[in-house]
């Protein structure tokens, strides 16, 4: 890959002259999803060796913070019951969508200018019930597949990813070949940035700016969109998300693979202990297992993914 800043008029293609409208189908509903076939699943099963199990998922984001400004609810009733028993029940209220929440966007999520995956047309099929248009139902049976982490902190040699120096579609070739991995149809790629690293040390990552202030956020520049699409993944999984801002005054740059290619998209995912589990296990392929609410409707869902070694 070449290393240099693309134009916009190649980010554009990315978008527009690579994506993948119609290749498995005009109606498809499904995305990049497709190409975790049973042998995919069964492959990836394979892989588990010793059964360790790391949780990607960070807490119910319930306390509200400069990058959580729609905290989640957690109401709780307790009931009694004869001979001193007893029950306690609650109730989940949950705004998923942002920076707090490790979350699953499902295809209907964003579009641009060309509309949404497959060539749809968000006024046609977003309405108050629910999308009717490529919701997170259609992955209801899960997405189970070979999970390929790209440590780019550790590559660097530094704790986190600096606002100053994003991460490019070379570095993800870099850390591959470093790592000696190679991606394949279907993979779920997961590239980790040291978000809480950088907690640790600047205000929280996705901060919101000042009023009038343009969003920074340290993450993944629209270069690697090129590195997305030909590694042919079904799954973007990342605990930081577009590097903005994002230079080309485009509505969306990395997350547009969801439109483009039918990707989807795990953000917010806690990357850290998985990062820490790969440098002990000397490998960094798992399988992976993300299982999303059957929402009809639904635009995402909130998740909690597991690898497995």
């Amino acid at each position: 890959m070449e290393r240099r800043i693309p134009t916009k008029e190649e980010v554009l293609a990315y978008l527009e002259k690579d994506r993948n409208w119609g290749r498995w189908g005009d109606d498809d509903q499904v995305g990049a999803v497709n190409m975790i076939t049973p042998e995919k699943r069964a492959a990836a099963a394979r892989l588990v060796k010793t059964g360790r199990a790391v949780s990607l998922s960070r807490e119910f984001p319930k306390t509200p913070a400069a990058n959580n400004p729609t905290p989640a609810i957690h109401f709780m009733k307790r009931g009694v019951r004869e001979g001193g028993g007893g029950s306690a029940t609650d109730y989940y209220g949950i705004s998923y969508h942002g920076q707090a929440t490790t979350h699953l966007d499902a295809l209907c999520h964003v579009w641009d200018h060309n509309g949404m995956w497959n060539g749809r047309n968000a006024d046609d099929v977003i309405t108050f019930d629910g999308a009717t248009w490529g919701s997170v139902e259609h992955w209801k049976e899960g997405i189970i597949t070979r999970g390929v982490l790209l440590d780019v902190p550790k590559f660097r040699g530094q704790p986190f990813v600096k606002l100053d120096e994003p991460i490019h579609g070379w570095d993800l070739e870099d850390v591959a070949k470093a790592q000696g991995v190679t991606m394949e149809p279907g993979d779920a790629l997961i590239v980790y940035g040291g978000r809480d690293a950088w907690n640790e040390v600047n205000p929280q990552w996705g901060s919101l700016p000042e009023p009038g202030q343009p969003r920074q956020r340290a993450g993944l520049h629209a270069s690697c969109l090129k590195f997305i699409r030909e590694s042919d993944c079904s799954l973007l999984v990342w605990d930081m998300m577009d590097f903005e801002p994002n230079g080309y005054d485009i509505p969306w740059s990395v997350h547009g693979s969801i439109f483009a290619y039918g990707i989807g998209l795990l953000d917010n995912a806690l990357l850290q202990p998985l990062a820490e589990a790969c440098a002990e296990e000397g490998r960094y392929e798992f399988m992976l297992t993300v299982n999303p609410l059957r929402v009809v409707g639904g635009t995402g869902s909130p998740v909690n993914p597991i690898a497995l070694f």
